[in-house]
């Protein structure tokens, strides 16, 4: 079964979930700005790398526009402070380990793999605009290439 996904205008559910380093972390703390909150299956995978290290990359040209880039798995901590430092990921990576984030965001549940059904986080990213509603909810994204969509989206390029 697959939770009730977000729409554009929709509020963006509030969290704090913990990053990284250990530090607590909420979608409040940017309010006034905004997010692209983005979740992936698993860190230290080839699909999540390639998407992290685009989100990396491109971390100069969202900071510059106000834009704060967010991560989230089901991932524990320290499995993320590893992905971080293997990878020069320098934004904050959240653990959702209950899931309940997936949950409220509708990025987990079933998915197509290998040809196959599966219940699991869906590769999803949401743009939120400075007042916490959702600008852009896309699901099932492909890890290439999906952050010069975001870019192209935000009027970035």
């Amino acid at each position: 079964m697959t939770d009730a996904r977000l729409s554009p205008g929709d509020a963006a559910p509030d969290f704090t979930l913990t990053d990284q380093h250990g530090d607590a972390v909420s979608l409040a703390d940017f309010r006034g700005r905004r997010v692209v909150l983005y979740f992936y299956p698993a860190a230290m995978t080839p699909g999540c790398t390639t998407e992290a290290c685009d989100f990396r990359d491109s971390l100069n040209a969202f900071a510059g526009s106000g834009v704060q880039v967010l991560g989230v798995s089901k991932d524990e901590v320290g499995k993320l402070a590893a992905f971080a430092e293997r990878d020069g990921l320098t934004f904050p990576l959240l653990s959702d380990a209950d899931l309940a984030v997936q949950h409220a965001y509708g990025a987990w549940g079933a998915k197509q793999l290998y040809g196959k059904e599966v219940i699991g986080s869906i590769r999803s990213t949401f743009v939120i605009d400075p007042e916490g509603r959702i600008e852009h909810a896309l699901y099932n994204v492909k890890a290439t290439g999906h952050v010069a969509r975001i870019r192209r989206l935000l009027g970035l390029d």
